[in-house]
């Protein structure tokens, strides 16, 4: 059986160059090289939501790709994709990057410039390695051998816009469908989330920051277990703290959440630092808060511009969430799109604080009552975004457990 091959070289020499002596390579089946960190993970999630077999045995990965770095790259694809063996290949080929290749998921390294011999044998060990995985998975081996699941950052146009309760209600409309949810809290100095669902913590996102390998153990020990069966990984205590979750820390939680839960929301706040703007790169969809007033909207749209000046995400990639909505408002979700140039959910959650004060105070948010209105929009919202499991036969894209109220057009 042939040996499927994906290069994920961004240089186009060296494109030429890996591509020319893998298809020298015996039983050697190369496809398409793909030349960014994003294409490839685009690539393999599309090939693995088909079939864990339709996934290339080995990856090349080259350490000049981007924008990812190399080894960050070899982690997600090892947590999201463990079926797939990964070989760097870089001009260091010392012990310290051979060890820390290995440490990031890893199967080979091979040293720059290539050469036929070396390349063919690591290709062949990493080929037998995969393949002996797949047939364990055949045989109902307990590992994860999905896509990785779906990442949702919550970020709020201005403090008090209500991103935190729209990620606390769309992670327990997640839970209550059947999907193993996480909920995260990024928002790394004034975080809420553990006020709101009234818990008492020792740990938070803070411990996993200086662990280089996330293991499903030390992640477990991480998280909170809430009464409803979310999985929360709450911001620390103590404020000053959050400055330990780098950018790099915050892909390396992110990916490790992805690779162990259906869903994953995560709260990033209305202040945007460096492990904030890491996640809502990754992110599968990126929510942005807004209430329909001058002063948010203009944040809204300040928040989006900064998106794209740093490549973080562009408008178009972003969906707007209108709350506190009322048909009286003279700034409507049209005009709101217009203004920031991004998506806009056709849910929009109603101003109606009167039914949230009595469980905000108590920190019950997750006892909030079926028939409030606010709860049935953001329910509602959750099956818009995709992210409760639909009923048995119930259509692709119909209501969740709750109804939801959807704005007029025109």
């Amino acid at each position: 059986m042939p040996t499927r091959i994906l290069p994920a070289v961004g240089d186009t020499d060296a494109v030429r160059s890996v591509t020319t002596l893998l298809s020298q390579l015996p039983d050697a089946e190369p496809v398409a090289p793909v030349v960014d960190s994003t294409q490839l993970i685009d690539t393999l999630a599309r090939l693995a939501a088909e079939s864990v077999d339709e996934l290339p045995e080995v990856v090349i990965v080259h350490e000049r790709i981007g924008p990812v770095p190399a080894l960050e790259l070899i982690r997600e694809v090892a947590l999201r994709f463990p079926a797939v063996g990964v070989i760097l290949v870089t001009s260091d080929a010392s012990p310290g990057l051979f060890q820390a290749a290995m440490d990031y998921g890893a199967r080979g390294l091979v040293a720059l410039p290539l050469g036929y011999e070396e390349l063919a044998s690591r290709v062949q060990a990493v080929a037998q390695w995969s393949t002996g995985v797949r047939r364990h998975l055949g045989a109902g081996g307990d590992v994860f051998t999905g896509v990785g699941g779906t990442v949702v950052t919550v970020s709020g146009a201005k403090g008090g816009a209500g991103a935190t309760l729209t990620a606390i209600q769309l992670a327990l409309a997640a839970q209550a469908s059947g999907r193993g949810t996480a909920l995260v809290d990024m928002d790394l100095q004034t975080g809420d989330i553990a006020s709101y669902l009234d818990v008492q913590f020792r740990r938070s996102v803070v411990d996993l920051a200086a662990i280089t390998d996330i293991s499903p153990r030390v992640l477990a020990d991480a998280v909170f277990r809430h009464d409803t069966g979310l999985a929360l990984l709450l911001a620390p205590a103590e404020g000053e703290r959050g400055e330990d979750v780098t950018d790099r820390a915050a892909r390396q939680i992110v990916s490790a959440l992805r690779s162990r839960y259906e869903v994953v929301v995560i709260d990033c706040g209305a202040q945007l630092g460096g492990a904030g703007a890491a996640a809502v790169e990754m992110a599968d969809r990126a929510l942005l808060v807004t209430t329909p007033d001058v002063v948010a909207v203009r944040g809204a749209k300040r928040a989006v511009r900064m998106w794209d000046r740093l490549q973080i995400r562009k408008a178009e990639e972003t969906t707007v969430v209108v709350n506190r909505h009322s048909r009286g408002t003279e700034i409507q979700p049209p005009l709101i799109q217009k203004i920031t140039g991004t998506a806009v959910a056709a849910t929009v959650v109603p101003a109606n604080f009167k039914e949230l004060q009595s469980v905000v105070d108590a920190g019950r948010i997750h006892e909030l009552e079926n028939k409030s209105s606010v709860k049935q929009a953001l329910w509602g919202l959750a099956g818009e975004l995709g992210l409760v499991k639909a009923p048995d036969g119930a259509q692709k894209g119909g209501r969740g457990a709750v109804g939801f109220r959807r704005r007029k057009e025109g």
